[in-house]
């Protein structure tokens, strides 16, 4: 999926679905994380494209000041 159309999927979606996106998109980010260490995932572009999820997401959440405080 191209980078302008993930944008305009995510703005299309409420604050709920984002959030909850964003706790999901954390949550593999940490899972495949665990899984390198351990030798099953060898995929690096995978983490790059989640990184850039969650930085998507919450761009959009910053600009209606909805980011959770971690």
């Amino acid at each position: 999926m191209k980078r302008e159309d993930k944008i305009k999927d995510f703005k299309k979606m409420e604050k709920k679905e984002l959030m909850q996106l964003l706790t999901k998109n954390r949550e593999k980010l940490l899972q495949i994380r665990f899984d390198m260490v351990s030798g099953k995932n060898k995929n690096i572009k995978e983490i790059k494209e989640i990184k850039k999820d969650i930085a998507r997401i919450m761009t959009l959440l910053d600009k209606e000041a909805l980011i959770p405080k971690l």
